[in-house]
């Protein structure tokens, strides 16, 4: 990831982002279970792909233009094939078919590292070149992303699938911006991060997989549960909690030019989303399971990783009052 950061050089970016997937790679297959080999096979093949692509729009510019620097991406068609590329490699839509079912055969931490570690790389690629890429372009995918990641997300119980749902309405949301205001688009990935890693560490503090375990929580630990309903709906982009503040200022920039359509479909798109946060807080909150239970504790709290939760949790819920200010 440091090594794509860093790169001048598209053959540079190329290869930090090829050692990433294979480091990745045996992270993904660690257990022995054919879900989790079939998982990072199609997490092999997608990026493989993602990756040969971008080789060839790189070439294709240094073949037009005689320049290798990733910022000087000059030529069109390999603008448009480096961003159906980087697409692929964070798995925006249309070519998100590949995150719930890689995010589904993997471990809670490993899910953890594909939603945010790993779209570092592809993001900072999408950062440098965003004064080439054609706003029509990123704009459509963004609306498709927020589209498919509400949408997606209805019907499941699955959480690390939900979760795959609502990584792909957030890069939507960065996607919309990054060619008007790629500074936005940035803060917002970031944010997103940090509001998912605490929710995957309190998931893998409770080893809960599905909504129905994850409903069970509230009577060992009534903290973790209020703290999830909190995450949950800082994800969704409710004030005062810091998730609102960047689909604030992406929504006021998109008006400011003057692409108020789009600021509202992607406001009414967002209610998609909300419809299923809401639902998990429902079930986590505004239900009472049964406290008598008959089966064994599955799940003992671990102290140390409550510490980096403890460090996150309130970064992702009550910034709100000191982003603008660091923006501006």
């Amino acid at each position: 990831t440091l090594t794509v950061a860093s790169a001048n050089h598209w053959v540079t970016a190329w290869l930090g982002l090829e050692l990433n997937m294979i480091s990745i790679l045996p992270m993904i297959a660690k257990q022995k279970h054919p879900r989790s080999t079939e998982a990072a096979t199609k997490y092999f093949l997608t990026q493989a792909t993602a990756s040969a692509l971008m080789l060839f729009a790189s070439t294709i510019n240094a073949w037009q233009t005689g320049s290798w620097n990733i910022t000087q991406l000059n030529n069109k068609l390999s603008c448009i094939l480096m961003i159906a590329a980087l697409t692929m490699k964070t798995g925006a839509a249309p070519a998100h078919f590949w995150l719930p079912e890689v995010m589904q055969g993997a471990t809670l931490a490993t899910a953890l590292l594909i939603t945010t570690w790993q779209k570092i790389a592809p993001i900072t690629l999408l950062y440098m070149i965003s004064n080439h890429t054609e706003p029509i372009i990123t704009l459509s995918i963004g609306l498709l992303s927020i589209l498919v990641g509400g949408w997606g997300g209805f019907n499941q119980t699955q959480l690390r699938k939900m979760m795959a749902y609502s990584s792909i309405a957030h890069l939507g949301w960065t996607m919309t911006v990054i060619s008007i205001m790629p500074n936005i688009a940035l803060t917002n990935i970031i944010i997103y991060m940090i509001m998912s890693a605490p929710f995957f560490m309190l998931l893998m503090t409770t080893t809960s997989k599905t909504l129905q375990t994850m409903a069970t929580t509230w009577t060992h630990t009534p903290t973790t549960t209020i703290i999830l309903m909190l995450l949950l709906l800082s994800m969704a982009g409710l004030p005062p909690l810091t998730g609102f503040t960047p689909k604030l200022l992406i929504l006021d920039n998109l008006v400011t030019h003057k692409l108020t359509l789009t600021a509202a479909i992607m406001a009414l798109l967002s209610l998609l989303s909300l419809t299923f946060y809401l639902r998990t807080t429902y079930l986590l909150t505004s239900t009472a399971p049964p406290t008598t239970t008959h089966s064994t504790t599955t799940w003992r709290l671990k102290p140390h990783q409550n510490q980096i939760t403890a460090l996150l949790a309130p970064i992702a819920l009550f910034n709100i009052t000191i982003l603008p200010a660091l923006l501006t």
